[in-house]
């Protein structure tokens, strides 16, 4: 998906655009590449992703609708579950997509591959940078494929391999620095299965979601795909992994706290057989530091930053960054990387705050789990008490979690307000029922 949104920002303004893949890809909109190991697992489009993606793909949302896909108000037909409490649904004004990543994904080459100066080149791997101008400037990649090596010139290289990326390696082959690295290991491991559509799913709402806490460190989500099917995601931290046999995932789902899952599990029908993913560690690249940096390269989406994965951010960010490039390409070429590598780590600051300063709650990361964070935590454990009741705070977070508003705005005083008041009220409510909503009309 990033190398799809770099590749769309870059059509605007070359002549030529090619994009370099490693699997060799299919005509099925349905498979699941082996370069995306996670691609089986539940996906989340964020709000604002949607509305980048609708802008830059005209009419991708009814597309997809035509193929299956489900489209919904993410305050109403998600119910969010947060420390054994779910938030009041509601009308948000935030449009999602429940979609499977093949599907999406499907979609999104397609529309790039119709412009008519983009082409793509699968089943081949890039195995290095080529330097020109005396090895200030990146004037091609070398490439490796079924017939053998071969050298491709460009007058811009964007590397968006995603977490493996190998552009530190080659900027240190060259003679430039690594940018600095930050890691942060949260060993986490989720277990998903499909379930043909049946009485045991639930009605009235397209996906629930269940965030991890530090009183129970489980996360999860259910949603409602293309092909009448629902896609279970569940998992933990440290070493708290859901099993793959299905007794071992009842019992793991019934530890969830919200009994939505366990439901599911234990009732409907599966279809195929479960699969699990693991995922270390949160890794951010600082380009944006770097005092050299040669011409004519850039790192692009997860090759710049990978989050975890439950946070669902991953896809908006690099649509974000599309834009991001557009912008600093029309001002053309000088300094090009040093202004893209600041615009793309002011759009990483927000989802790696959020995404670190979670799992430094959860796991209780020292370096990341200062006094500020722990305060914030609690402020937020009011907040998710509060949004039990009140819309209008539920919607707050939905707009922050969805990246379409910054989390000061949590902060704002008439927030504050609401939330003291909301919570107090809260404490003396139900909050393990799923909160009721007329359902909608099933597509």
């Amino acid at each position: 998906m990033g190398g799809l949104l770099a590749a769309r920002a870059l059509a605007d303004h070359f002549a030529r655009v090619t994009i370099l893949e490693r699997d060799a890809l299919s005509d099925d909109p349905s498979a699941h590449r082996k370069g995306v190991p996670q691609s089986r697992h539940a996906h989340g489009l964020l709000g604002q992703g949607r509305v980048i993606l609708e802008g830059l793909f005209p009419g991708l949302t009814a597309q997809l609708e035509r193929d299956g896909a489900m489209r919904g108000d993410l305050g109403a037909e998600t119910a969010w579950f947060h420390d054994a409490g779910f938030h009041r649904r509601h009308d948000s004004g935030i449009v999602g997509l429940f979609a499977s990543r093949a599907l999406l994904e499907a979609h999104v080459r397609r529309r790039v591959l119709e412009l008519p100066n983009v082409d793509l080149r699968d089943a081949l791997d890039v195995t290095g940078l080529m330097p020109g101008n005396g090895g200030s400037r990146v004037v091609g990649v070398s490439v490796m494929q079924a017939r053998g090596g071969a050298i491709l010139d460009a007058d811009l290289v964007v590397d968006a391999s995603g977490r493996g990326s190998r552009l530190p390696a080659w900027l240190a082959s060259l003679g430039f620095a690594r940018p600095d690295e930050e890691r942060v290991p949260i060993d986490l491991c989720y277990t998903t299965r499909l379930f043909r559509d049946g009485p045991r799913c639930p009605r009235g709402a397209w996906g629930i979601v269940k965030a991890g806490a530090p009183s129970n460190t489980r996360g999860g989500a259910l949603l409602r795909v293309e092909g009448d099917r629902w896609i279970l995601t569940m998992g933990g931290y440290a070493g708290d992994h859901a099993p793959l046999d299905h007794a071992g995932m009842l019992a793991y789902a019934r530890g969830m706290g919200a009994p939505q899952f366990a439901e599911v599990l234990d009732g409907a029908e599966p279809i195929g057989e479960p699969v699990t993913y693991r995922y270390a560690a949160s890794v951010r690249h600082r380009y944006e530091r770097l005092r050299r940096f040669p011409d004519g390269l850039l790192a692009f989406a997860d090759a710049i930053c990978t989050f975890n994965p439950v946070y669902g951010q991953g896809m908006t960010v690099a649509a974000m960054q599309s834009l991001a490039l557009r912008d600093e390409l029309a001002r053309g070429p000088r300094h090009l990387a040093r202004r893209f590598f600041r615009r793309a780590g002011r759009i990483v600051d927000t989802p790696w705050t959020v995404a670190v300063g979670g799992d430094a709650r959860i796991l209780d990361i020292r370096h990341h789990n200062g006094a500020a964070n722990r305060l914030l935590g609690a402020y937020l454990d009011q907040l998710h008490l509060a949004a039990r009741s009140d819309a209008q705070v539920a919607n707050a977070f939905l707009r922050v979690a969805n990246l379409m508003a910054a989390p000061a705005t949590l902060l704002a005083p008439a927030t504050l307000w609401r939330v003291w008041r909301g919570a107090r009220a809260a404490r003396a409510g139900t909050p393990g029922q799923l909160p009721a909503l007329a359902p909608r009309p099933r597509r």
